[in-house]
């Protein structure tokens, strides 16, 4: 009896200890995502027992973030820092036999080189001073010699020193114009008029000699200006993924290329045959195939990917994953080729995959979250990054069957210890013309559903994007929920992972279904009975600014709206970074339709609109043009209607640094804080 009573006591003590420290948990708050570490660029070792990453901590102090390689064993037994240096690390990439490691680093002067290290530890040594730097190494398969990217000014490619000179005279250069007759001529935050272009080359090891592979390419590979490649298993061959034509850029069609390295210069192009895009090659370890990615629409990022198995003897192409309504990315195979793992979004998720290299059915390995950068590991394992809303991202394990999930890091458990997560749940509901939406709903700490809570929509970008289960450092759920708002986020038409038709359905009309489906998104969180009418915001980015500022114009359900990087004139988006695309996505052209244009465009159909407004928006924004934030701004002000400007000179589409991003989150908060208060009444 005494016994039972200690045990009985021992057990009511354990609760009331878990009770306190669950109540010494807080909501979170913007500055704790800065004191988060997030991890990424997972790639597995040879032999499979080790995976290497990046780990990117932030220092308040000098604004900046740093980068460091550590090592993660993939049966779960260890986690060692790899590298210290005091400038970032990135890009580790493992030798053929697992005994080095490649990776790029600012150590020396301004631009990052390629240096190896011991894997077992030691000493790093720099081996390349190219005047552009060096990114993206991949070794070559006798471990001799290692490939990078580096960007060039073609016509001095072949001399590297007259080259550095000549870098070095346009640092000094007084002249700012930008010249060009280009129709792509600046990308995301940067222009692209001083003509650089993307080199593959091969350094050896031993002697650091260095060889152009690509002598004489003229235009890019990617307009992001980085090169995706793949080297065969047998060393003689590299596909990559490069644009099928040159300056003036009037396509942005991609096409798969193969280069025989001893031919340098001249390479294949294998994917003629189709007219839209084909990306990311990756070659089957018994060298029998190779794989890639292929889209059939031209000029729509958001058309499906079909993951295809070319035999590279006959030439012969086959789509895997033919009935398979999701995109593929980021395949790999097994040791033996005979099985193709691969991510696809799915369902507001990205889930794991697979399939045989013969074709066949599809068949799920793991669902939940976000997982990504998956490799093989040993013993029939697989080795990803795993992240969801209430989770930053952590290296996780999977056996190849989906049994037996497994945490292999902990960067973030300290932190994650002190914070109290909103619950999330994914709903779906009736949106327009009967389709079924889904929705994920994160619930406020201490949420009571027998109180009037505030109600925050959050509407995504793109539009063919995703609110995806993940941990959103810029844009989170956690820390827009924390004060005590509920917040919503509908996957509405046009949004990816929910089959094509559903991510095709609004071309022509971009405001129609969705601006349909987020206020059925209300109408159906109202009727929970928790939410407070007179007390709901919307929000959104890029094109999910688009639709709040299209819902304004429709509208005053919402007591106040915050637009961040918001598209709000369809005209002025003909001054965007990229134009391809447009005419099919809006209806027609500004000199060939432009009623179909103007028609869901917010800066003509601004007679109605009064709800307050937040306008943010960053002048390096080319993606969607500042002008969009100061019209908008300037129309609300003209009519009267309260708006507020918060305009960052030296950010792009997002805010990427932590002093800014703290200040946006608490001027996001702020407005909220005004129009609508927090926490139930």
């Amino acid at each position: 009896m005494k016994t039972r009573i200690t045990l009985i006591g021992i057990v009511l003590l354990l609760i009331v200890v878990s009770g306190a420290l669950a109540g010494d948990r807080r909501p979170v708050r913007a500055q704790d995502l800065w004191d988060m570490k997030r991890v990424g660029g997972l790639e597995v070792s040879p032999c499979g027992k080790w995976a290497a990453v990046t780990v990117t901590e932030y220092d308040s102090e000098t604004n900046k973030g740093q980068g460091d390689i550590w090592l993660v064993a993939t049966d779960g037994s260890a986690v060692t820092r790899f590298t210290t240096g005091e400038t970032s690390e990135s890009s580790p990439a493992w030798n053929p036999c697992g005994k080095w490691i490649a990776f790029t680093a600012k150590r020396e002067g301004e631009r990052a080189q390629l240096h190896i290290i011991p894997a077992d530890g030691g000493e790093a040594v720099q081996l390349t001073d190219m005047p552009l730097g060096a990114s993206r190494p991949s070794w070559m398969p006798d471990g001799k010699a290692i490939v990078f990217v580096s960007r060039v000014i073609p016509e001095l490619a072949a001399d590297l020193d007259s080259m550095r000179a000549e870098v070095e005279r346009r640092k000094e250069c007084r002249v700012t114009a930008k010249v060009t007759e280009d129709r792509v001529y600046r990308y995301w935050d940067h222009w692209l008029t001083d003509g650089y272009i993307p080199h593959l080359y091969q350094i050896d090891v031993d002697t650091k000699k260095i060889t152009d592979l690509t002598p004489g390419w003229d235009r890019y590979f990617s307009i992001s200006g980085g090169i995706g490649y793949e080297i065969s298993p047998d060393g003689g061959e590299i596909a990559f993924t490069a644009l099928r034509h040159s300056a003036p850029y009037d396509s942005l069609v991609s096409d798969v290329f193969l280069l025989d390295i001893s031919k340098p210069g001249v390479p294949r192009n294998v994917t003629l045959d189709n007219l839209a895009n084909d990306f990311s090659p990756y070659y089957t370890p018994d060298g029998k195939y190779l794989l890639y990615g292929r889209q059939r629409i031209i000029g729509f990022y958001g058309d499906q990917t079909e993951l295809v198995r070319m035999d590279r003897r006959s030439g012969k192409k086959m789509v895997l994953t033919d009935g398979f309504d999701r995109s593929p990315s980021g395949w790999v195979t097994d040791e033996k080729s005979k099985t193709v793992y691969f991510t696809a979004e799915d369902r507001a998720m990205r889930s794991l995959f697979k399939i045989g290299i013969k074709g066949g059915d599809v068949k799920e390995i793991h669902r939940g979250g976000t997982n990504s950068s998956m490799d093989v590991a040993e013993k029939g394992r697989l080795v990803f990054l795993h992240q969801s809303l209430s989770e930053p991202s952590e290296v996780f394990s999977i056996k190849t069957n989906g049994k037996e999930l497994k945490k292999l890091t902990s960067f973030n458990d300290e932190i994650m210890d002190q914070l109290e997560m909103g619950k999330v749940e994914n709903v779906t509901f009736e949106g327009a013309e009967g389709a079924e939406v889904q929705m994920f709903i994160l619930y406020p700490p201490g949420f009571d559903p027998q109180k009037k809570w505030p109600l925050l929509m959050l509407v995504h970008g793109g539009p063919h994007g995703t609110f995806g289960d993940y941990f959103h450092f810029r844009w989170n759920a956690q820390a827009f929920a924390a004060p005590g708002y509920v917040a919503a986020m509908v996957n509405f038409h046009g949004s990816l992972s929910f089959g094509q038709d559903f991510t095709d359905a609004i071309t022509g009309e971009v405001g129609r279904k969705p601006y349909i489906d987020v206020m059925n998104g209300v109408d159906h969180l109202i009727g929970k009975g928790f939410i407070d009418e007179e007390r709901m915001a919307a929000a959104g980015g890029s094109y999910g600014g688009y639709l709040v500022s299209w819902i304004g114009t429709k509208n005053d359900r919402f007591a106040c709206i915050i637009n961040h990087a918001g598209v709000f004139d369809l005209v002025l988006q003909f001054g965007s970074d990229i134009t391809h695309g447009r005419a099919r996505n809006y209806g027609g052209t500004v000199w060939d339709g432009l009623e179909a244009v103007t028609r869901y465009s917010p800066a003509h159909h601004m007679e109605n609109y009064v709800t307050p407004t937040l306008v943010i928006h960053g002048e390096k924004d080319y993606r969607v043009p500042v002008g969009n934030g100061l019209e908008i701004y300037g129309i609300l002000k003209a009519k009267g209607v309260p708006a507020k400007l918060i305009y960052f000179p030296d950010e792009n589409h997002w805010v990427l640094t932590e002093k800014n991003s703290i200040f946006w989150y608490n001027e996001f908060h702020g407005w909220l804080d005004r129009w609508i208060g927090t926490g139930p009444e």
